[in-house]
C-alpha cells in the first residue's frame, strides 16, 4: 500500500487548518486527509511496539477509528505529538490485552518487579493472591483508582469522571496506592 511509503513532511500549520475544518464540518474525509499524512509515522510506531507487519497495518486502521472518537474529546495543540502518543498507547493496550490471554503476572499489572518464579504457575497465583491482599490494605480511594486505571485500563480523566475525584486526586491516589502496594508486596516477599 502506498501509505506506508514516506511522503513529504506534513506541515503543522496545515494540520491546524485541517483539524479546525474537521471540527467545524465533522467531515471524515477532512480527518482522513489529515491522518493520511501521518500514516507512515503511525505505522512505524505500531511496528516498533507490535513487531508484526500485518498486526501493525491493522492497528493503523484501528487507530484511525479511535481517532474519530477521541479527537473531539481532547484539546489537541500539536496534532503530530498527540497522534504519536495515541498510537503508542493503542499499541501498549494491544500488548497488554495479548498478555492477559497468556499468564498475568503482578509485574504486568503494576509495572514494577515482583515475580517470584514466573515460570511456576502456582507461584504466579500466589503473587496475584498477595497483590489482592495488599490491595485490601489501601484506602478505598486508592483501591478504586488503581482498579480503574490498571485493571480496567481507564485514563486519568476517565477515572476522575467515574469517581468524582479531581484529576489531581486521581493521580495522587494512583501514585500513592502504587507505592503502598509495592511496599506491601516487598515486605511480604521478604518474610
Amino acid at each position: 500500500m502506498s501509505w506506508f511509503s514516506k511522503k513529504t513532511k506534513p506541515d503543522a500549520g496545515d494540520d491546524e487548518v485541517l483539524l479546525q475544518s474537521y471540527r467545524q464540518s465533522g467531515d471524515l474525509a477532512v480527518l482522513g486527509q489529515l491522518y493520511e499524512q501521518y500514516m507512515p509515522l503511525v505505522y512505524g510506531v505500531c511496528l516498533k511496539y507490535l513487531q508484526d507487519e500485518e498486526q501493525s497495518k491493522d492497528a493503523v486502521m484501528q487507530i484511525f477509528e479511535e481517532l474519530i472518537i477521541k479527537i473531539n474529546r481532547h484539546e489537541v495543540k500539536q496534532f503530530r505529538g498527540w497522534l504519536y502518543v495515541l498510537s503508542r498507547n493503542f499499541c501498549l493496550m494491544q500488548l497488554r490485552a495479548n498478555k492477559k490471554t497468556e499468564t498475568l503476572s503482578v509485574d504486568d499489572v503494576m509495572e514494577f518487579p515482583f515475580v517470584l518464579h514466573p515460570d511456576d504457575e502456582s507461584d504466579n497465583e500466589a503473587s496475584i493472591q498477595q497483590l489482592e491482599k495488599c490491595m485490601q490494605q489501601l484506602s478505598p480511594q486508592q483501591q478504586q483508582s488503581i482498579d480503574l486505571f490498571y485493571i480496567k485500563e481507564k485514563c486519568y480523566r476517565e477515572v476522575a469522571e467515574l469517581t468524582g475525584y479531581t484529576l489531581n486526586e486521581v493521580k495522587s491516589y494512583i501514585q500513592n496506592g502504587k507505592r503502598n502496594l509495592k511496599i506491601c508486596l516487598e515486605s511480604n516477599r521478604e518474610r
